[in-house]
């Protein structure tokens, strides 16, 4: 099976990071917790981006790591798949506002 492009994946976590950001924009933590519609589309990119992270690990580690938390982000890709039940609305939020700026542009510097 032929290896994948990390740039495919570098995309995705910048085109996710940004629409994160837009939709997110002039939004609260109360937005999030009372709007299915919203958290719904929310938790899809932080999937995306959480996958894509994956993958891009999985095809070039190298550059993975140049990442800051690569593997926070892996993992927190697991707990919304997987952990849906018992996830907190504020840990959530706080990804948003204070960590995906931060990964945005590094992944823009990578690309």
């Amino acid at each position: 099976m032929p290896l994948r492009n990390p740039r495919k994946y570098l995309y995705d976590i910048i085109n996710c990071c940004e629409f994160v950001l837009e939709l997110t924009k002039n939004k609260t933590v109360d937005d999030y917790k009372n709007d299915r519609v919203f958290r719904s589309a929310l938790e899809r990119e932080l999937q995306i981006v959480g996958e894509a992270m994956l993958q891009l690990d999985n095809v070039s580690p190298e550059t993975a790591e140049k990442i800051s938390q690569h593997r926070g982000i892996i993992g927190f890709r697991h707990v919304l798949v997987h952990g849906y039940d018992s996830l907190d609305p504020y840990t959530v939020w706080n990804v948003v506002e204070t960590k995906i700026e931060v990964l945005l542009q590094q992944a823009r510097k990578l690309l």
